[in-house]
This record gives structure tokens, C-alpha cells and sequence, in this order.
């Protein structure tokens, strides 16, 4: 994605003013079938909520993911971006990681609201006691769940990642995988990312998602 320069005081008013989504909408023609027909129903108005570290496939898996189901797909990075007229590192490197953070939250509680959808985070929203709130809330967690050296062969692929590219990558996300992982663990749903065809970790999703779905609420 390409920005115009921002002035050099600049800051991204994330929470206040218009929202103008940037959803994909899904391909043209039908969602899939039964298994699709059935989480859609259940869903109801609630939102799907990828969560998981860099690399775990939490947009590439989403969009087919929103696809299948006939919804809109979003990834809050795009919406960052946008709203802060900068990439993610831009901002990271212009304001510190504090600052993203704050706007993160108030952007993904923004775009909780509204049609069901499925979304995309990054990889530290959900690290956010406020921004789980939200979610649980007002849609479903899915946490996609990588092994190290299946995150480590994706996030080298790409330069635009701020916490990776300083330093070691394998070192950083063995660190971020013990802050993290027992965080994401109080997703309601876990599935496992790994490297085969999208469309088979979609399928797992998706049978994961009308179980859960499907349960009886817990009593209190």
C-alpha cells in the first residue's frame, strides 16, 4: 500500500471521525455448502476474529475464510494504515509501539461494530485485556495456531514486519510465542496453521466453528 508523506507531526486520529471500511467483499457467486450454510446461520450477527502471531495466515486464510461464507473480509492493518496515512512501521518507527497499541484497540472496536465479518488482527491486538472484552463480546476468536519454524520460513518472506526486523527473527518469535501463546489460548477456538492447501485449514475452520457454535451456552 502506497500513502501519500504525512507531515512530520502528523498522528493518526484512529478513533474519531467517519469510518470508511476498506472490506474485500468476497468473490462473485455462492458461498459453499452445508457446513458453510450452517456456521453462517449460527453466527448470526456476530463477527469472526483471526487471531494468532505474524505469520500464522490470518489474512490469506480470512479472505477464504469470508469467501466461504459469503461475508466481508477486513484486516485491521489495512484500517491502521489508512487512518494514520502510514504503514505500520511508519508509525511504529514515527510514535513507538504505545501509541500503535492504543490505536489498534480503538480501531478493531470500531470495526466489531456493524455487519458480521470476518477479521483480520495483528499480532499483538489480542494481547489487549480491553480488545478481548470486545471480541468475546461481539464475535468469535479463532486463534491459528503455528509451529516456530513454519512462522520463521513465512515472516522471512517479508520486510514490513517492525518487531522481526530488528535483531534475530527465530529469537524474537520464540519470545513473542511464550508472551503470547497462553494469551491466545483464551480464544474459544484453536486451530492448528500449518503448510497445506488453504482451502483444507479453511475446511478445519469452518467444523470448528459450527461445533463451537452449536454448543450449549455454558451455565453460570
Amino acid at each position: 500500500m502506497t500513502h501519500p508523506p504525512p507531515r512530520a507531526d502528523s498522528k493518526a486520529d484512529f478513533g474519531e471521525g467517519p469510518f470508511v471500511s476498506l472490506a474485500d467483499e468476497p468473490p462473485a457467486g455462492e458461498p459453499g455448502g452445508e457446513i458453510e450454510t450452517t456456521v453462517r446461520a449460527l453466527l448470526g450477527p456476530r463477527t469472526i476474529v483471526m487471531v494468532g502471531m505474524m505469520g500464522a495466515g490470518k489474512t490469506s486464510l480470512g479472505k477464504r475464510l469470508a469467501a466461504r461464507l459469503g461475508l466481508p473480509f477486513v484486516d485491521a492493518d489495512a484500517e491502521i494504515e489508512a487512518a494514520a496515512n502510514a504503514t505500520i512501521a511508519e508509525i511504529f518507527e514515527r510514535h513507538g509501539e504505545p501509541y500503535f497499541r492504543d490505536g489498534e484497540r480503538r480501531v478493531i472496536h470500531r470495526l466489531l461494530n456493524g455487519e458480521p465479518k470476518v477479521l483480520a488482527t495483528g499480532g499483538g491486538a489480542y494481547m489487549n485485556a480491553e480488545t478481548r472484552a470486545d471480541i468475546a463480546a461481539s464475535g468469535v476468536a479463532v486463534w491459528l495456531k503455528a509451529d516456530l519454524d513454519v512462522l520463521l520460513a513465512r515472516v522471512k518472506r517479508r520486510n514490513t514486519r517492525p518487531l522481526i526486523n530488528a535483531g534475530d527473527p527465530e529469537a524474537t518469535l520464540r519470545r513473542l510465542i511464550d508472551e503470547r501463546y497462553p494469551v491466545y489460548a483464551e480464544a474459544p477456538i484453536h486451530v492448528h496453521s500449518r503448510d497445506i492447501a488453504h482451502d483444507a485449514v479453511v475446511t478445519d475452520i469452518l467444523k470448528a466453528l459450527a461445533e463451537h457454535l452449536s454448543a450449549p451456552a455454558p451455565e453460570h
